[in-house]
């Protein structure tokens, strides 16, 4: 295959994938379109608006704190490998969370543009990699034990669609875990470092030889080694505990929302189903910007299961969602600063 060829694929594929967001968000407006049109819009007013601001205020504050545990997560995997403040996690986890949900990039975006910000700390590039890829792993397994939970949970609900869906969920999560463990397996045996030489010889081939060539790049794999060291397990092991942490707080915005609401016959054990099954389900989707649609849809599907309408699941969603606009915009505001500043001081300037 020529010069010519391979970089006419590479500008397709790179065409391919920057358009995947744009499908998605799309797939995501004709299904949220669809959900509110088959449902009584009257009604989901009607339970939006029993929430209250004081309860929107509670939602909030309960996302505050999940962001700030995976923030404090992310910085418990750097402590003693980097120069760089847990304050500096705090603050690109919310920035991370701000691109994921607000802009139609799929829902790793953020976590791709938060590696490069924290080099603005000082952070070597492939140990700002190496920390994402070890904190998006952790999320994701916690998530998936998260799901598990629910899908026991939901195992002990009479009827036969909730038997199903608890029997469809446990063989799903049986391949993610497959996955999961695949991912770290790829982080640990040495294969990160084969496709790096491997990227690294194909640039190669396209240096003349002139040129100049570039110095040797810190490898990602080395990255990985120092976060997942055997004598760092206490750091992992909190990491682990604060990502559970968070996903519990998300049970607390279901539980503030559908107190608000009132009248909906539920009790813990149903709102950890909704709320864990959802995230999966939304995870699942990861295609589609901020789930949308998707989130609305596993609401739906899940209250159903326990009696609740349509018009409560979606104002359930919706109000999930003001927590997204509420900080996400000031954390977009944050990153452009952060780029702008970063633009005005010059590359080889200090960590903000």
């Amino acid at each position: 295959m020529t010069t010519h060829a391979r970089s006419r694929r590479a500008r397709l594929g790179r065409a391919v994938l920057r358009r995947l967001p744009l499908v998605g968000t799309l797939v995501g407006l004709c299904l949220a379109g669809w959900l509110v049109a088959t449902n009584d819009l009257a009604a989901v007013a009607s339970a939006f608006g029993r929430i209250g601001f004081l309860g929107l205020c509670g939602i909030v504050l309960m996302r505050v704190a999940a962001v700030l545990a995976c923030g404090l997560a992310w910085a418990r995997l750097l402590e003693g490998l980097s120069p760089a403040p847990a304050s500096a996690c705090f603050i690109l986890r919310f920035v991370r969370e701000g691109i994921n949900v607000l802009l139609p990039v799929a829902s790793v975006g953020g976590d791709v543009l938060g590696a490069r910000l924290l080099t603005f700390w000082g952070v070597p590039g492939a140990l700002a990699a190496a920390s994402v890829l070890a904190d998006m792993l952790i999320q994701v397994a916690t998530l998936a034990l998260f799901a598990g939970i629910g899908a026991l949970l939901l195992g002990q609900v009479e009827g036969a669609a909730a038997a199903e869906l608890s029997r469809w969920t446990g063989r799903t999560l049986i391949v993610a875990s497959l996955l999961l463990a695949g991912f770290f397996a790829l982080q640990r045996t040495g294969l990160v470092r084969v496709l790096e030489e491997k990227v690294a010889a194909l640039g190669r081939r396209f240096v003349r030889e002139a040129e100049p060539r570039p110095e040797p790049r810190p490898m990602v794999q080395g990255a990985l080694d120092a976060v997942w060291g055997r004598a760092r397990r206490g750091h992992l092991a909190q990491s682990v505990a604060l990502h559970a942490l968070a996903w519990l707080f998300g049970v607390a915005e279901v539980a503030i929302v559908l107190a608000c609401i009132g009248d909906v016959p539920v009790g813990l054990t149903e709102v950890v189903v909704i709320e864990a099954l959802g995230q999966a389900i939304k995870a699942a989707a990861f295609l589609v910007p901020s789930g949308l649609g998707v989130q609305e849809g596993g609401f739906v599907l899940l209250c159903g299961l326990f009696g609740i309408d349509g018009g409560t699941a979606l104002a359930l969603s919706l109000a999930k969602r003001v927590p997204d606009v509420v900080l996400g915009l000031p954390a977009l505001v944050v990153w452009q600063n952060l780029e702008a500043r970063r633009s005005a001081l010059g590359p080889a300037a200090s960590p903000p």
